[in-house]
């Protein structure tokens, strides 16, 4: 299906904009994969927040022309696809989890910051933990002392309470004997 001109405006200020909050980028060669894998692909990306595009390598140089990403610009040959996320842990993990179940996927290369990152380099950020885990563990962390300090609080009319009904079953027993 051919795009006129104002669809090709379209299609690039679409995937412009979705590029401009993304924290990294990566590309990947989707070529061998059915359509039934690539909507898989597709749907896993979307439950992780991850932009998933295949476009045509000319207008990908448009997205990224001028951006942070501007370094993969050589890197559009052949069937590409785009991925990118605000959390750059996400989109590493993605693609990766997808290419291990899909080997006809192969992730080529990606960008974080205004720099290139190899394959080994999108391997080790798929390794991190995510943000949500990342959160999870810092509030987990701060909330600690907290509930410690609220226990130890509780513990002192705790067991004041218990003393007394220990002391009050002396009593009882000690009266009924």
């Amino acid at each position: 299906m051919a795009l006129n001109l104002e669809d090709k405006k379209a299609l690039v200020a679409e995937v412009s904009d979705a590029m401009s909050n993304a924290q990294a980028a990566v590309l990947a060669e989707y070529r061998g994969l059915s359509v039934a894998q690539m909507t898989s692909l597709r749907s896993q990306a979307r439950e992780s927040g991850v932009y998933v595009r295949v476009l045509k390598n000319t207008l990908a140089k448009r997205v990224v022309k001028g951006s942070d990403f501007e370094c993969l610009t050589d890197h559009f040959v052949g069937p590409i696809a785009l991925a990118a996320s605000a959390d750059p842990v996400a989109v590493a993990k993605v693609l990766s989890n997808f290419a291990k179940d899909n080997e006809v996927l192969q992730i080529k290369v990606g960008a974080m910051n205004g720099a290139e990152m190899t394959m080994q380099d999108i391997q080790a950020l798929a390794k991190l933990p995510g943000r949500d885990e990342l959160l999870a563990k810092l509030m987990g962390t701060m909330q600690a002392p907290v509930q410690k300090f609220a226990q130890t609080l509780n513990e002192v009319p705790g067991k004041f309470v218990r003393t007394l009904a220990a002391y009050q079953k002396s009593r009882e027993e000690a009266e009924a004997a």
